[in-house]
């Protein structure tokens, strides 16, 4: 299948962190051969120097270096072993490290941090003035297209009642993050979500559409780590083909769902049709800066 792939070059990325998810991500990463991963950035001096593929058992001539955050700073890591994007799997503070140079360096971002400060959310949105920034709380493909079905669904039926339930392992406190994202894109209240906690449960997020004389469910349900990997993956293919600013999934993922039904879009409409999706993206993207300027 290499042929495919002949005379296109890879995006080459940098991964920040490389905990159980990082070690997830980047093993999706080092079997795309359209994606090259150049180095690994973690807090801890274990296992610098080390090859990812190596370390992971993956075959591949990917130089994937792991780096210790503070060998070097962003300005030389990235003159040093430049990319096309940083992928962010640490924490909030991450963004310290590697936003400002990344920006100045026209260095794309993906950072799939569960939970930023508002203070973070502004220096995301001063960011994507210089260069594309994508964050989600859940990078998943599978949570963003529920979510897209669930506002579809909603746009057509108003008036159904909307319930949305999470589990999580035992220990687990708070309540899901992405179960906030997606009360948020539904503009219901963090009440309507509810919470189940038991055993080992990775992640389950169901929304529950009840109408009078039927109930449809959609759901969503972790079976590993790798999942995120590949929602990274497709974050980083479609952002590099965008213009500077501040994307979300939903973004992404729009015009990939309504283009496989552009069928059944009005003739009436007398825009062309990628001129029409161009303005429904634009639009989504208005309503999201504006709710979030709001709750900030």
């Amino acid at each position: 299948m290499e042929w495919l792939y002949e005379g296109k070059k890879p995006i080459s990325v940098g991964l920040i962190g490389f905990g159980k998810t990082g070690k997830a991500v980047a093993t999706v990463l080092l079997k795309d051969p359209m994606i090259r991963l150049e180095w690994v950035i973690r807090k801890s001096h274990v296992l610098e120097h080390r090859s990812v593929p190596e370390f992971l058992g993956i075959e591949s001539k990917e130089p994937g270096l792991i780096h210790s955050i503070s060998e070097f700073t962003a300005q030389e890591l990235l003159e040093k072993h430049p990319v096309d994007a940083i992928i962010d799997f640490s924490s909030e503070e991450g963004l310290d490290y590697y936003g400002e140079t990344a920006a100045q360096m026209g260095v794309a971002i993906v950072t799939a941090i569960s939970s930023y400060s508002s203070k973070s959310i502004r220096s995301l949105e001063k960011l994507s003035e210089k260069t594309k920034v994508l964050w989600s709380p859940n990078i998943t493909l599978g949570i963003n297209f529920m979510i897209l079905a669930a506002k579809t669904l909603k746009h057509i039926a108003p008036h159904a009642d909307i319930e949305i339930v999470e589990e999580h392992f035992k220990v687990k406190p708070e309540t899901s993050g992405t179960a906030l994202q997606i009360s948020k894109a539904l503009d219901l209240q963090s009440s309507d979500i509810k919470s189940i906690r038991a055993g080992g449960i990775i992640g389950v997020h169901e929304i529950i559409f009840g109408f009078p004389f039927q109930t449809v469910r959609l759901k969503h349900e972790s079976i590993s780590r790798e999942a995120f990997g590949n929602g990274a993956k497709f974050a980083v293919e479609e952002l590099v083909k965008r213009e500077n600013g501040m994307y979300t999934m939903e973004q992404l993922l729009g015009p990939h769902f309504i283009e496989s039904n552009k069928q059944y879009i009005p003739k009436s409409i007398s825009e062309p049709t990628s001129s029409f999706l161009k303005k429904v993206i634009n639009r989504a993207g208005v309503q999201i800066q504006s709710r979030r300027r709001r709750s900030s």
